[in-house]
């Protein structure tokens, strides 16, 4: 949050985004510490992501991204949460939830100005504000986009910036004066300082993990550890795991934790996989199980009840991703909640 909030303009505020269990980094304890270091709303996708936070007794703006009923709106705006407004069936349901309360239901009109998954087009946003400011009951909160290239294509990125611009400037000529205005992720935060209007909303980048651009003060904030089960001395020739896929190429040490693809490891990783134990990077042996996983140590002393480490410094998210053709949001999002997550 030091690193994010020093590249921003002091009236910018931070939205932490916790959706997915923050992550894989658990949605309550990292909503907490976010709003500690600074963040003043918590972005989710779900309803239920916004319950687990207010039953938590957490008090911060939170914005649902996602789609929810009317009666799922009445209840949650009654906690002071905020919908996106993206389809015209959102905008029923939250007109429909406005019509019932008796208290006022604050949205946010989202804008597709390039990424093409929600939103309505740059043509329709007057309308459906008006709709919106029309409502009794509806507060229109916020005015936002998503960029879909920030990371790669700033030009695309620009041409998206320059479209919610437009927009922005429509619904000022027309009266419009909308507290928050939002377009920046991660990686916008970082390279289009342009774009960070009176809010931003930093998801993979508050993880300490990569945002596809230069973020040089960025710090990992989880390491996955387990702790060796069982050690093997083996001659060479020993097949290991499923379908003997792998066998030990000279007498070796085999070493197993009780980690495997239940818990998020990808197992195409298998092949490719290495972790660290006793200083050094050691090898994938076999493919990755649905509850364990081994490791040919060679020589390593080794023994039951070492610390191994499976994602961290020394095994970098972004790592695993590259290998399994993926990226490091999909390694750490899914981590199972069934791993015993301990904060320092």
């Amino acid at each position: 949050m030091a690193a994010i909030r020093g590249r921003l303009a002091r009236t910018t505020q931070v939205m932490a985004v916790v959706k997915a269990n923050a992550y894989g980094h658990g949605i309550v304890p990292v909503a907490r510490a976010a709003l500690e270091a600074g963040a003043s709303w918590l972005g989710v996708a779900r309803v239920e992501e916004a319950r687990t936070l207010r039953g938590a007794g957490i008090t911060a703006p939170v914005l649902v991204f996602g789609p929810a009923t009317s009666e799922e709106v009445a209840e949650l705006a009654a906690q002071q949460v905020s919908f996106s407004v993206f389809s015209r069936r959102m905008l029923e349901a939250a007109r429909e939830a406005a019509s019932q309360a008796t208290y006022g239901i604050a949205v946010h009109l989202e804008v597709d100005t390039g990424m093409g998954r929600v939103g309505f087009p740059p043509e329709e946003a007057p309308v459906i504000a008006e709709l919106i400011a029309t409502t009794p009951g509806l507060h229109l909160e916020g005015v936002f986009t998503h960029f879909a290239t920030a990371d790669e294509d700033p030009a695309f990125a620009r041409m998206q910036l320059h479209r919610f611009k437009a927009v922005l400037g429509t619904l000022e000529a027309a009266g419009y004066r909308v507290p928050f205005r939002h377009a920046a992720a991660s990686a916008a935060t970082f390279v289009m300082p342009d774009a960070h209007f009176d809010l931003v909303r930093v998801g993979i980048a508050l993880y300490g993990l990569s945002p596809g651009v230069p973020a040089p003060a960025l710090r990992r904030a989880l390491r996955l550890v387990a702790e060796v089960i069982q050690v093997k001395r083996v001659p060479e020739g020993t097949p290991i795991g499923y379908g003997s896929a792998y066998r030990t190429r000279r007498t070796t040490t085999i070493a197993t934790v009780p980690v495997g693809y239940a818990d998020g490891i990808p197992r195409a990783f298998s092949r490719q996989g290495v972790a660290f134990v006793r200083g050094a990077r050691v090898q994938y042996a076999g493919w990755v199980c649905m509850d364990a996983l081994m490791l040919d140590v060679g020589d390593l002393p080794v023994e039951e009840g070492d610390e191994v480490e499976l994602l961290g410094p020394n095994v970098p998210a972004e790592e695993v991703a590259r290998a399994v053709g993926t990226i490091p949001y999909e390694v750490v999002s899914r981590l199972a909640s069934r791993l015993p997550r301990v904060y320092l």
